[in-house]
Formats: structure tokens, C-alpha cells, sequence
């Protein structure tokens, strides 16, 4: 999601305090660097997982640490590893992500991330896994700034911020349609920047676009809905708590506001976003409709019983097999000893099909996804999200 895909598709921290925890390391890359080229023996090969396991972002990362879990314990009997899944919880907090990411680097065996979720703990821990030449794979990061070459150790299974935009807008105007859309944001990085970009892809489109802002804490929007004009087509809500926009959805129901309602990734959640008729967008397609996933589908089910597949998890598995992969490739290239920059280099090269989102997965030049898109859903009568563009 942008801020990472949600991304997330999550949205990254305040860029203040990534910006300062950044900055932070840099007294630290001398003594970082020398775990680079440290040889560790494949039998103790380690991953580690950074993701918000609670706070307000918890329902992403403990979905994303079902998949890896479920990934490490299938893929590593595939690829005949014996690779130990670590894990920790960072919260939303890029002091906490830090402190993680410094406990990861000093330890030689982990020798790829997964991770970290939200943009600004990447920006945050960047220096320190640049330096240890440690391979970061993100599986909700989408910050289009994060693969500029700053962070050459970063990597992204999701589009980044930059493709969710201009597909938003386009769908926005061709599919739906729209000639007026009211686009409001959370006053948050990712719904300001997100808005930004949506709004000057809808005006590129010939589009006429209104601007406003919510508080990220209000919880009453009536005042805000009474002032959508009735001619208006679609409100764009690049929100990241979809629980909210249910709430918007409902007093625009009760005001009797017809307008149709499309939210960002940052609102794509089956559990707490149910507004009947609303799009909402993707990084990711929903697997449970990609023949080659049925299998990876029905052993995760069995393996998290009471669950449902979201979009969140998918993405992990593809982040884990990326790095176990690569692992084994550099642990066959070093007959069962192996270091993390030559795990990085074999992420980079890595190329899977079928993968779990569908078609051919590989890295392009920049670390991004090749051919990355969202997919658009349609919330339906009972709840359900049905794939309408992908």
C-alpha cells in the first residue's frame, strides 16, 4: 500500500520519524558491513518477519505471519532446506522497527527479511540492511521511492504506489464512467499523497475533481457528506482504516446519497468494509480464483481453520518463496554454506511460475515486481468482494 502495497497493499510511518530513525544508523554501518560476507552453514539458516502483529495495523501482520509461517513449513520441505522463520512485532512504530532491524543485522544466520510491511519501517531500518548486505523482501511496502537505488537491499513482491494511481483513475473514469468524482482524504501521508496522485491522474483523464480532508480520528461524517454535490459521480476515500469508511458509507446512506463509492487498498477489508456496491482496489487479485493456487489455498485453509484468504497473506508466501529460493540457489553455489550478499544477489535473479498471484513472478532492474497491477472489486449484496478488473 502507499505511504505499501497496502502495498498493503501499507502505508509507511510519519516521514519524520523515519526520517530521523534513518539517520540514526549511520554510526552503525562500519560494524554492520562486516556481517555481509560472514559464511554461515545452511543447516542454521534463518528468516525473519517485521510486521505489525498489534496496534491498529494488526490485522495486517497477523495475516501476512500466517502465510510465512504456512510458507516456511511447505516450501522449506520443497526446497530441502532447513531454514528457521523468526518473528517480531513492530507494531506502527519506525523506533520500534529500528530496534528489530538492529537485532536482525547483529545475527549472522538470518540472512533475508520479510519485510518489512509498512514503507516507513523500511526507510527506517534501511541503512543498517544496506549496509549488512541484507536482503529486505516486502510484501506490503509500496512507497514508489523505496527501489530508487537508496536501499539497493529492498525488494517488493506488490506494484508500487505509482501503478495504484493512474489503475484507481483509470477504472474511475472508464469503467464507472465518472465526470465528477469528491475525493477525500485522511490527512494522513498515505490518503494525501495517494489523493494527490489519484486526483491528478483523474484531471489527466478529463475528470473534474473536488478535494477535502477528514481528521484520521473522526468517527462522525455527516458534515462532510452534506456537502458532496448530488451531480457527483464517485467519492474516492484513500483511507487506511476500513472500518471508517463503513462508518462514511452507512451516513451516506442514511442522507440518502446515491453517489457510488471507490476506496483505495488502504480500505480493502472483507471483515469491516461491507458497503454494498462500493469498489475498492488491489495489489492483489484474490487467489482463491487462480487455478494454480487452489492447492497453496485449500493446505492454508487446513492449516488456519476458521480463516479466510485476504490480501495480505498471499503476497507473504510469494515474499518467503522469493527468499528460500534464493537461499537454496547461494546454499548450491556454496555446496552448504552461504553469505547474505550472496543471497542478495541470487534474489535479484530470482523467477517463479506459476506464482501465487498468477503468471510469471520476477524482479525488475529497479527490485519491483515485473508487469505489476491492481485489481479492482465490487462489494456485493452479501458481502462478498467480486473481481471486476485485474
Amino acid at each position: 500500500m502507499k505511504t505499501t502495497s497496502r502495498s498493503l497493499l501499507l502505508a509507511g510511518l510519519a516521514l519524520a520519524l523515519a526520517t530521523s530513525a534513518f539517520g540514526a544508523t549511520n554510526g552503525e554501518t562500519s560494524s554492520t558491513a562486516s556481517l555481509a560476507t560472514g559464511s554461515v552453514s545452511c543447516n542454521s539458516a534463518r528468516i525473519a518477519f517485521m510486521g505489525p502483529l498489534s496496534g491498529d495495523a494488526s490485522f495486517v501482520g497477523t495475516e501476512q505471519l500466517s502465510w510465512a509461517k504456512y510458507a516456511a513449513s511447505t516450501l522449506d520441505k520443497q526446497l530441502k532446506l532447513k531454514v528457521q522463520l523468526l518473528q517480531e512485532d513492530i507494531q506502527y512504530d519506525s523506533a520500534l522497527a529500528l530496534k528489530v532491524g538492529r537485532k536482525y543485522a547483529a545475527d549472522q544466520r538470518v540472512l533475508a527479511i520479510i519485510g518489512p510491511s509498512t514503507s516507513g519501517a523500511v526507510v527506517a531500518t534501511g541503512s543498517i540492511f544496506k549496509a549488512a548486505r541484507l536482503a529486505t523482501i516486502s510484501p506490503s511496502a509500496t512507497r514508489t521511492s523505496l527501489t530508487n537505488g537508496s536501499i539497493p537491499t529492498f525488494f517488493r513482491i506488490l506494484p508500487n504506489d505509482d501503478a495504484q494511481a493512474p489503475s484507481d483513475a483509470d477504472f474511475i473514469a472508464r469503467h464507472l464512467k465518472a465526470k465528477k468524482v469528491y475525493v477525500i482524504d485522511d490527512q494522513g501521508s498515505y490518503g494525501v499523497e495517494l489523493a494527490d496522485s489519484t486526483s491528478a491522474a483523474l484531471k489527466r483523464l478529463k475528470v473534474s475533481v473536488t478535494r477535502t480532508s477528514v481528521s484520521q480520528q473522526a468517527t462522525d461524517f455527516t458534515s462532510t457528506v452534506a456537502k458532496i454535490p448530488t451531480e457527483t459521480d464517485v467519492v474516492f476515500l484513500p483511507w487506511l482504516q476500513p472500518e471508517r469508511a463503513q462508518t462514511f458509507a452507512q451516513q451516506m446512506g442514511e442522507r440518502s446519497k446515491r453517489t457510488k463509492i471507490f476506496g483505495s487498498d488502504g480500505v480493502n477489508d472483507p471483515e469491516k468494509f461491507q458497503a454494498k456496491g462500493a469498489y475498492v482496489s488491489s495489489p492483489t487479485p484474490n487467489i482463491t480464483w487462480i487455478p494454480s493456487s487452489k492447492a497453496l489455498v485449500q493446505g492454508w485453509l487446513k492449516a488456519n481453520p476458521g480463516q479466510k484468504v485476504g490480501s495480505f497473506g498471499p503476497p507473504t508466501y510469494g515474499a518467503v518463496q522469493v527468499a528460500l529460493t534464493a537461499i537454496r540457489n547461494a546454499c548450491r553455489a556454496g555446496k552448504g554454506k552461504t553469505t547474505r550478499a550472496a543471497v542478495l544477489a541470487e534474489v535479484a535473479k530470482v523467477r517463479i511460475s506459476p506464482w501465487i498471484l498468477g503468471r510469471t513472478f520476477a524482479f525488475d532492474k529497479r527490485h519491483d515486481p515485473v508487469g505489476a497491477r491492481f485489481a479492482v472489486y465490487q462489494i456485493q449484496q452479501d458481502g462478498s468482494y467480486r473481481l471486476v478488473n485485474y
